[in-house]
């Protein structure tokens, strides 16, 4: 599933700059919007996981002379990371010869190893763009019932999920998901580790979604030390998919929680971990709260513009703010959001203490269905939608 939007940020991306990296998880879609892309411009797509195409590439400079003018895809750049000081001086030359659209679009699945790799070599040559699952703004169009935005929640963004016959199958496609991820690609990229292992830690993650983490109790759980622990979370985290969000501290005098916030990135796997196969049982599971949340603020964080930094915020005392969002603007521009599934949902006190601390430029109530109207104490209530589409202009 990809939109007319995405094709056209990637293109956009491509224009003056010399080289892209389109970051993401497996299935999401990178190669797909690589192949839209591909059928409009002269290209050519190698898959480095295809014996051939790596043999193809083992001489770059002799394959880039074969392919003058052409943008070269290169799919899991991160199996041969001594691509990229060779690409260096083929971007360098082509630059002295005046070439100004992008020569290379790379595609990874490994955020931080693929940023280390290509960062080094290609410094000021290279754009860093990642796509997410499927949003709000690109399923549920307006005027879509409720239906649309419970089966995206259900199912999660992957498009074979959300867009598979019914939810039995969608749950089956996350398990074997979840279960390649833990069998193939995990040991591609991090230590050995016992499928077993990996698979219940990734379960408590999901049974203790949005919660702040505890590798010492994490750890005492799977018997394993804290800093493991820690490691495997990492792990996680650069392979996209477990998001930790940091407190917000800017200039506050408060005694804070400072302990990152963890939260399984796709909603649908989230569900998967825990499974839960229908809406009907997410609906009476206790990690309904924690998932909407989740859900909301990985939404949220899709269609953010560029410089836009997301935290938490929470005082040992309770002050509490779901989602603080800095722009990088000037004058000072701060958004604080709670997340409630209805409008009706009382703020708690928490919420309120924690503005007198931050004091936010701007207040909202972020919820899943279409109502908008202002609270006292200047609060925005806004549902999911139309606050995407307020970020996004």
């Amino acid at each position: 599933m990809i939109t007319r939007r995405l094709l056209t940020l990637l293109q956009d991306r491509l224009t003056g700059i010399a080289s892209v990296a389109l970051l993401g998880p497996r299935q999401v879609g990178k190669t797909t919007l690589a192949f839209a892309l591909k059928d409009g411009l002269p290209a050519v797509y190698l898959d480095l996981q295809n014996r051939t195409d790596l043999l193809k590439v083992q001489d770059i400079e002799a394959f880039q002379q074969a392919n003058p003018g052409k943008l070269i895809i290169l799919d899991e750049v991160q199996r041969l990371p001594e691509v990229f000081a060779a690409i260096r001086g083929l971007i360098d030359a082509e630059r002295r010869k005046g070439r100004k659209s992008a020569m290379f679009l790379f595609l990874g699945s490994a955020s931080i190893e693929l940023l280390r790799q290509s960062s080094e070599s290609l410094a000021g040559r290279i754009a860093f763009v990642e796509l997410f699952p499927i949003d709000v703004l690109e399923y549920q169009q307006p005027g879509d019932d409720q239906l649309k935005l419970n089966q995206l929640w259900l199912r999660g963004g992957f498009p074979e999920s959300v867009l598979a016959g019914d939810d039995t199958l969608s749950l089956r496609w996350r398990q074997d998901f979840i279960r390649t991820y833990l069998e193939r690609d995990v040991p591609a990229f991090g230590p050995r580790v016992p499928a077993a292992t990996l698979e219940r830690l990734w379960m408590m993650l999901a049974h203790s979604q949005g919660g702040n983490l505890n590798a010492a109790s994490l750890a005492s759980s799977l018997g394993v030390a804290g800093v493991t622990v820690t490691r495997y979370v990492d792990l996680f985290v650069d392979l996209l998919l477990v998001r930790k969000l940091l407190p917000y501290t800017h200039n506050v005098r408060k005694r804070l929680v400072k302990s990152p916030r963890v939260y399984v990135r796709d909603s649908g796997i989230t569900h998967a971990l825990l499974n839960i196969g229908s809406f009907n049982d997410l609906l009476g599971h206790p990690v309904a709260g924690t998932s909407w949340e989740g859900f909301v603020i990985e939404n949220i964080l899709a269609v953010l513009p560029a410089g836009v930094q997301p935290f938490y915020y929470r005082t040992s005392g309770g002050a509490e703010i779901d989602l603080v969002l800095e722009f990088p603007d000037q004058p000072r521009r701060l958004y604080a959001i709670e997340i409630k599934r209805s409008p009706s949902a009382g703020l708690a006190r928490g919420f309120h203490e924690a503005c007198a601390d931050i004091e936010p430029t701007h207040r909202f109530l972020v919820h899943g269905q279409n109502d908008a109207f202002p609270m006292r104490g200047e609060i925005q209530v806004v549902g999911l939608r139309g606050f995407l589409e307020m970020l996004r202009v």
